[in-house]
Protein backbone atom coordinates (compact mmCIF):
# COMPACT_ATOMS: atom_id res chain seq x y z
CA UNK A 1 0.00 0.00 0.00
CA UNK A 2 1.34 3.43 -1.05
CA UNK A 3 1.10 6.46 1.76
CA UNK A 4 -1.46 8.74 1.41
CA UNK A 5 -1.05 11.70 -0.88
CA UNK A 6 -0.71 14.90 1.17
CA UNK A 7 -2.48 17.74 -0.80
CA UNK A 8 -0.47 21.02 -0.36
CA UNK A 9 0.30 24.15 -1.96
CA UNK A 10 0.29 27.99 -2.19
CA UNK A 11 -2.10 29.93 -0.48
CA UNK A 12 -3.10 32.95 -1.24
CA UNK A 13 -3.42 35.11 1.98
CA UNK A 14 -3.66 38.09 0.65
CA UNK A 15 -6.05 38.03 -2.08
CA UNK A 16 -9.56 39.87 -2.36
CA UNK A 17 -12.10 37.22 -3.53
CA UNK A 18 -11.75 33.16 -4.26
CA UNK A 19 -8.21 32.16 -4.65
CA UNK A 20 -8.66 28.65 -3.90
CA UNK A 21 -6.61 26.33 -5.08
CA UNK A 22 -7.18 22.18 -5.98
CA UNK A 23 -5.10 21.35 -3.00
CA UNK A 24 -7.64 23.70 -0.67
CA UNK A 25 -10.72 21.43 -2.16
CA UNK A 26 -9.92 17.92 -2.70
CA UNK A 27 -11.36 15.73 0.37
CA UNK A 28 -10.75 12.18 1.19
CA UNK A 29 -13.23 9.41 -1.07
CA UNK A 30 -15.50 8.11 1.89
CA UNK A 31 -19.27 6.16 1.57
CA UNK A 32 -20.70 9.41 1.62
CA UNK A 33 -19.16 11.34 -1.02
CA UNK A 34 -21.45 12.11 -3.61
CA UNK A 35 -21.58 13.43 -6.74
CA UNK A 36 -18.01 15.45 -8.50
CA UNK A 37 -15.31 13.71 -9.74
CA UNK A 38 -13.36 10.82 -7.95
CA UNK A 39 -9.04 10.81 -8.36
CA UNK A 40 -7.71 7.37 -8.72
CA UNK A 41 -4.33 6.29 -9.00
CA UNK A 42 -2.63 3.69 -10.41
CA UNK A 43 0.50 3.63 -9.15
CA UNK A 44 1.93 0.91 -11.36
CA UNK A 45 4.13 -0.19 -14.25
CA UNK A 46 4.43 -3.43 -14.15
CA UNK A 47 2.36 -3.58 -17.74
CA UNK A 48 5.03 -1.02 -19.26
CA UNK A 49 7.93 -3.60 -18.09
CA UNK A 50 6.35 -6.63 -19.54
CA UNK A 51 6.05 -4.62 -22.67
CA UNK A 52 10.12 -3.35 -23.00
CA UNK A 53 9.12 -0.21 -21.88
CA UNK A 54 10.97 2.37 -19.60
CA UNK A 55 9.88 1.76 -15.72
CA UNK A 56 8.81 4.47 -14.19
CA UNK A 57 4.51 5.31 -14.63
CA UNK A 58 4.18 4.08 -11.01
CA UNK A 59 5.46 7.94 -9.55
CA UNK A 60 2.67 8.96 -12.47
CA UNK A 61 -0.45 9.59 -9.69
CA UNK A 62 1.94 11.67 -7.02
CA UNK A 63 3.06 13.49 -9.91
CA UNK A 64 0.02 14.32 -11.22
CA UNK A 65 -1.51 15.44 -7.72
CA UNK A 66 1.12 17.62 -7.10
CA UNK A 67 0.80 19.62 -10.63
CA UNK A 68 -2.97 19.58 -9.96
CA UNK A 69 -2.46 20.61 -6.48
CA UNK A 70 -1.93 24.74 -7.45
CA UNK A 71 -4.29 24.79 -10.24
CA UNK A 72 -7.27 27.21 -9.63
CA UNK A 73 -10.40 26.42 -8.53
CA UNK A 74 -12.77 27.52 -11.73
CA UNK A 75 -16.28 25.75 -11.87
CA UNK A 76 -14.74 22.56 -10.76
CA UNK A 77 -17.62 20.41 -8.94
CA UNK A 78 -16.79 18.32 -5.63
CA UNK A 79 -13.46 17.00 -5.95
CA UNK A 80 -12.29 13.24 -3.90
CA UNK A 81 -9.37 11.51 -4.06
CA UNK A 82 -10.03 7.88 -3.53
CA UNK A 83 -6.31 6.98 -3.37
CA UNK A 84 -3.74 4.23 -5.17
CA UNK A 85 -4.49 0.77 -6.43
CA UNK A 86 -0.71 -0.82 -6.16
CA UNK A 87 0.61 -3.62 -7.65
CA UNK A 88 2.53 -6.06 -4.89
CA UNK A 89 5.13 -8.48 -6.05
CA UNK A 90 3.97 -8.40 -9.73
CA UNK A 91 0.29 -9.08 -9.70
CA UNK A 92 -0.78 -6.80 -11.83
CA UNK A 93 -4.24 -8.28 -12.61
CA UNK A 94 -5.15 -7.72 -8.52
CA UNK A 95 -4.12 -4.37 -9.46
CA UNK A 96 -6.15 -3.91 -12.71
CA UNK A 97 -9.31 -5.85 -10.15
CA UNK A 98 -8.62 -3.63 -7.27
CA UNK A 99 -8.74 -0.31 -9.51
CA UNK A 100 -11.73 -2.14 -11.29
CA UNK A 101 -13.61 -1.95 -8.04
CA UNK A 102 -12.67 1.40 -6.94
CA UNK A 103 -13.95 2.70 -10.55
CA UNK A 104 -17.09 0.97 -9.84
CA UNK A 105 -17.88 2.11 -6.36
CA UNK A 106 -17.11 5.81 -7.26
CA UNK A 107 -19.67 5.47 -9.82
CA UNK A 108 -22.16 3.49 -7.34
CA UNK A 109 -21.64 6.87 -5.59
CA UNK A 110 -22.65 9.17 -8.33
CA UNK A 111 -18.86 10.30 -8.84
CA UNK A 112 -16.66 10.66 -12.47
CA UNK A 113 -14.00 8.72 -11.70
CA UNK A 114 -10.92 10.27 -13.37
CA UNK A 115 -8.14 7.55 -12.93
CA UNK A 116 -4.50 8.88 -12.85
CA UNK A 117 -1.97 6.34 -14.36
CA UNK A 118 0.35 3.91 -14.21
CA UNK A 119 1.32 2.30 -17.83
CA UNK A 120 -1.54 1.92 -20.35
CA UNK A 121 -2.56 -1.56 -18.47
CA UNK A 122 -4.92 0.47 -16.28
CA UNK A 123 -7.40 0.81 -19.29
CA UNK A 124 -8.39 -2.81 -18.72
CA UNK A 125 -8.82 -1.89 -15.07
CA UNK A 126 -10.82 1.26 -15.85
CA UNK A 127 -13.32 -0.53 -18.42
CA UNK A 128 -13.65 -3.08 -16.05
CA UNK A 129 -14.81 -0.92 -13.13
CA UNK A 130 -17.10 0.62 -16.09
CA UNK A 131 -18.37 -2.77 -16.92
CA UNK A 132 -19.20 -3.73 -13.20
CA UNK A 133 -21.26 -0.55 -12.96
CA UNK A 134 -23.23 -0.70 -16.05
CA UNK A 135 -23.58 -3.80 -17.17
CA UNK A 136 -25.14 -4.12 -20.61
CA UNK A 137 -24.70 -0.94 -21.70
CA UNK A 138 -23.09 0.50 -24.96
CA UNK A 139 -19.73 1.74 -23.74
CA UNK A 140 -17.95 3.93 -26.86
CA UNK A 141 -14.39 3.93 -25.98
CA UNK A 142 -12.00 6.93 -27.02
CA UNK A 143 -8.96 6.46 -26.98
CA UNK A 144 -6.12 9.01 -27.96
CA UNK A 145 -2.75 7.07 -28.29
CA UNK A 146 -0.15 6.59 -30.79
CA UNK A 147 -0.70 2.79 -30.50
CA UNK A 148 -3.42 0.32 -30.68
CA UNK A 149 -2.65 -1.36 -27.62
CA UNK A 150 -4.13 -4.64 -29.22
CA UNK A 151 -1.33 -6.59 -28.64
CA UNK A 152 -1.45 -10.58 -28.40
CA UNK A 153 0.64 -12.13 -25.08
CA UNK A 154 0.89 -14.30 -22.92
CA UNK A 155 0.59 -12.13 -19.95
CA UNK A 156 -1.63 -9.05 -20.09
CA UNK A 157 0.78 -5.71 -19.90
CA UNK A 158 0.81 -2.25 -21.33
CA UNK A 159 0.41 -3.11 -25.00
CA UNK A 160 -2.81 -5.55 -24.40
CA UNK A 161 -5.54 -3.64 -22.95
CA UNK A 162 -7.81 -2.93 -25.44
CA UNK A 163 -7.21 -6.65 -26.87
CA UNK A 164 -8.39 -7.90 -23.31
CA UNK A 165 -11.42 -5.63 -23.40
CA UNK A 166 -12.63 -7.35 -26.86
CA UNK A 167 -12.04 -10.44 -25.50
CA UNK A 168 -14.51 -9.63 -22.12
CA UNK A 169 -17.16 -8.31 -25.00
CA UNK A 170 -16.71 -10.63 -27.76
CA UNK A 171 -17.68 -13.08 -24.76
CA UNK A 172 -20.61 -11.06 -23.01
CA UNK A 173 -22.29 -10.65 -27.16
CA UNK A 174 -21.49 -6.79 -26.31
CA UNK A 175 -20.09 -4.87 -29.14
CA UNK A 176 -16.95 -4.11 -29.11
CA UNK A 177 -17.23 0.31 -29.87
CA UNK A 178 -13.01 1.38 -30.17
CA UNK A 179 -12.64 4.27 -31.47
CA UNK A 180 -8.62 5.57 -31.81
CA UNK A 181 -6.50 8.74 -32.65
CA UNK A 182 -3.91 9.59 -33.11
CA UNK A 183 -2.30 6.19 -34.39
CA UNK A 184 1.39 6.71 -35.74
CA UNK A 185 2.37 4.29 -38.54
CA UNK A 186 5.63 4.23 -37.46
CA UNK A 187 5.13 2.13 -33.69
CA UNK A 188 2.60 -0.17 -34.82
CA UNK A 189 3.51 -3.37 -36.72
CA UNK A 190 1.56 -4.75 -39.67
CA UNK A 191 0.35 -7.27 -37.78
CA UNK A 192 -1.25 -5.09 -35.64
CA UNK A 193 -2.75 -2.91 -38.11
CA UNK A 194 -4.27 -6.15 -39.58
CA UNK A 195 -5.70 -7.15 -36.01
CA UNK A 196 -7.05 -3.67 -35.66
CA UNK A 197 -8.84 -3.87 -39.12
CA UNK A 198 -10.24 -7.38 -38.64
CA UNK A 199 -11.76 -5.97 -35.40
CA UNK A 200 -13.49 -3.07 -37.17
CA UNK A 201 -11.81 -0.97 -34.99
CA UNK A 202 -11.88 3.11 -36.39
CA UNK A 203 -8.59 4.92 -36.33
CA UNK A 204 -7.20 8.36 -36.99
CA UNK A 205 -3.68 8.58 -37.85
CA UNK A 206 -1.54 11.33 -36.03
CA UNK A 207 -0.65 12.93 -39.89
CA UNK A 208 -4.21 13.43 -40.29
CA UNK A 209 -4.48 15.65 -37.47
CA UNK A 210 -1.93 18.32 -37.69
CA UNK A 211 -4.58 20.84 -39.17
CA UNK A 212 -7.78 21.87 -38.31
CA UNK A 213 -9.02 20.93 -41.40
CA UNK A 214 -7.82 17.35 -40.26
CA UNK A 215 -9.27 17.60 -36.82
CA UNK A 216 -12.89 18.90 -37.77
CA UNK A 217 -12.56 15.60 -40.15
CA UNK A 218 -12.09 13.50 -37.80
CA UNK A 219 -14.62 15.14 -34.97
CA UNK A 220 -17.31 15.04 -37.62
CA UNK A 221 -16.56 10.85 -38.28
CA UNK A 222 -16.62 10.64 -34.58
CA UNK A 223 -19.91 12.05 -33.38
CA UNK A 224 -22.16 9.21 -34.85
CA UNK A 225 -20.31 7.11 -32.29
CA UNK A 226 -21.06 9.61 -29.65
CA UNK A 227 -24.57 9.66 -30.21
CA UNK A 228 -25.46 5.82 -30.69
CA UNK A 229 -23.29 4.61 -27.41
CA UNK A 230 -24.53 4.51 -23.88
CA UNK A 231 -21.83 6.00 -21.91
CA UNK A 232 -18.53 6.78 -22.95
CA UNK A 233 -15.17 6.08 -21.43
CA UNK A 234 -12.18 8.22 -22.63
CA UNK A 235 -8.87 7.16 -21.88
CA UNK A 236 -6.24 9.94 -22.52
CA UNK A 237 -2.29 8.09 -23.33
CA UNK A 238 0.18 10.78 -22.72
CA UNK A 239 2.41 9.43 -25.44
CA UNK A 240 -0.19 10.50 -28.01
CA UNK A 241 1.71 13.81 -27.65
CA UNK A 242 4.66 15.29 -29.73
CA UNK A 243 7.70 14.47 -27.22
CA UNK A 244 8.44 18.07 -26.80
CA UNK A 245 4.92 19.01 -24.97
CA UNK A 246 5.31 15.37 -23.36
CA UNK A 247 8.74 14.14 -23.02
CA UNK A 248 8.11 12.43 -19.49
CA UNK A 249 6.75 8.83 -21.26
CA UNK A 250 8.00 5.98 -21.86
CA UNK A 251 7.72 5.79 -25.77
CA UNK A 252 8.43 9.89 -27.10
CA UNK A 253 6.35 10.71 -30.11
CA UNK A 254 8.38 12.34 -32.55
CA UNK A 255 5.12 14.13 -34.49
CA UNK A 256 2.64 13.36 -31.70
CA UNK A 257 -0.42 15.23 -32.00
CA UNK A 258 -0.73 18.44 -30.81
CA UNK A 259 -2.15 19.19 -27.52
CA UNK A 260 -5.19 21.59 -28.81
CA UNK A 261 -5.96 19.06 -30.86
CA UNK A 262 -6.44 16.44 -27.92
CA UNK A 263 -7.84 18.97 -25.80
CA UNK A 264 -10.84 19.54 -29.19
CA UNK A 265 -11.19 15.65 -29.17
CA UNK A 266 -11.90 15.89 -25.06
CA UNK A 267 -14.04 18.81 -25.63
CA UNK A 268 -16.22 16.88 -27.86
CA UNK A 269 -16.58 14.09 -25.68
CA UNK A 270 -17.42 15.81 -22.65
CA UNK A 271 -20.02 17.75 -24.59
CA UNK A 272 -22.13 14.50 -25.29
CA UNK A 273 -22.84 14.32 -21.81
CA UNK A 274 -21.99 10.68 -22.07
CA UNK A 275 -18.41 10.49 -20.06
CA UNK A 276 -18.62 8.18 -17.59
CA UNK A 277 -14.70 7.30 -16.33
CA UNK A 278 -11.65 8.72 -17.93
CA UNK A 279 -7.88 8.00 -17.31
CA UNK A 280 -4.80 9.47 -18.23
CA UNK A 281 -2.07 6.98 -19.08
CA UNK A 282 1.70 6.70 -19.59
CA UNK A 283 3.08 9.58 -17.50
CA UNK A 284 6.37 8.84 -16.57
CA UNK A 285 8.32 11.46 -14.23
CA UNK A 286 11.58 9.96 -13.97
CA UNK A 287 12.05 11.31 -17.81
CA UNK A 288 9.72 14.13 -17.44
CA UNK A 289 11.55 18.44 -17.78
CA UNK A 290 11.16 20.83 -15.82
CA UNK A 291 7.85 18.82 -15.27
CA UNK A 292 6.36 19.89 -18.32
CA UNK A 293 4.55 16.75 -18.91
CA UNK A 294 3.36 16.72 -15.20
CA UNK A 295 2.00 20.38 -16.18
CA UNK A 296 0.17 19.05 -19.45
CA UNK A 297 -1.24 16.05 -17.65
CA UNK A 298 -2.60 18.46 -14.82
CA UNK A 299 -4.08 20.59 -17.47
CA UNK A 300 -6.08 17.71 -19.09
CA UNK A 301 -7.37 16.49 -16.02
CA UNK A 302 -8.32 19.94 -15.20
CA UNK A 303 -10.35 19.97 -18.17
CA UNK A 304 -12.07 16.65 -17.41
CA UNK A 305 -13.20 17.94 -14.13
CA UNK A 306 -14.30 21.38 -14.92
CA UNK A 307 -17.22 19.93 -16.97
CA UNK A 308 -18.14 16.65 -14.81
Amino acid sequence: MSAPFVWQGRIDTEEVGDSRRWHQCVQPFTPQSRSGVALIGFAVDEGVRRNGGRPGAAQGPAAARKALANLPILGEPALWDAGDAVCEGGALDAAQTALAQRVAQALAQGCTPLVLGGGHEVAWGTFQGVALARPGARILIVNLDAHFDLRQAREGNSGTPFRQIQEHCAARGLPFDYRVLGISRFANTQALFDRADALQVRYVLDDALQTEAGVHAALADLAPDLQACDAVYLTLDTDVLPAAVAPGVSAPAPLGVPLWCVEAVVDAVLASGKLVAADVAEFNPAFDRDGITAKVVARLAARIARVC
